[in-house]
């Protein structure tokens, strides 16, 4: 049978480990996050022209209800997969 003192030692390792590698993750994505910040700024700064992106006209009227395109498309693939 495992003694007291063993298994208190086990709890500690297992501690222990957990927080060196909770630690080292940390560390890791926070190097990661700097060194992208530090290629991505002087990028952004040299190649920083930003298109204004159109928005897009959605398919649902006014009305709240989808337009018949979307009715129509979604029958459409109701009919196929049930004939499947």
């Amino acid at each position: 049978m495992v003694e007291t003192t063993e298994l208190n030692d086990l709890f500690y390792q297992a501690g222990t480990l957990m927080l060196v590698g909770m630690a080292f993750v940390y560390a890791f994505l926070m190097i990661t996050i700097l060194v992208i910040q530090t290629i991505i700024t002087p990028l952004g700064k040299k190649y920083g022209q930003v298109t204004q992106i159109q928005p897009t006209t959605t398919n649902v009227l006014k009305s709240g209800e989808p337009s018949p395109q979307i009715i129509a498309a979604i029958s459409a693939a109701i009919k196929e997969h049930r004939s499947k």
